[in-house]
């Protein structure tokens, strides 16, 4: 989880942004929730080494930086065991 503090008008156009930046078909599970203090992002990776290797590194904070958002607070949830798709949806 990606936590952004600030203005959440400010930073939820900002995410915007960032997706706009990022090649169509590359994310898989990603949200964005309102937060009462920003935003907050859950984005799923394929396992935990991609996910230190991607948080952590130059192309991260590049595309943080491109989307105009401030550094995140990064937070590991875990790992997902299950979720639910509408019908029809495919992964």
């Amino acid at each position: 989880m990606y936590s952004f503090r600030g203005d959440p008008a400010e930073l939820l156009a900002g995410h915007d942004r960032m997706l706009a930046l990022l090649p169509a078909g590359q994310l898989e599970l990603h949200l964005c929730v309102q937060t009462e203090d920003g935003i907050a992002v859950l984005d799923t990776c394929p396992n935990r080494q991609v996910f230190d290797r991607f948080s952590s590194g130059p192309e991260f904070q590049e595309l943080v930086a491109a989307a105009g958002l401030p550094k995140p607070e990064i937070r590991r949830l875990g790992e997902i065991t299950s979720y639910v798709l509408p019908p029809g949806t495919t992964t």
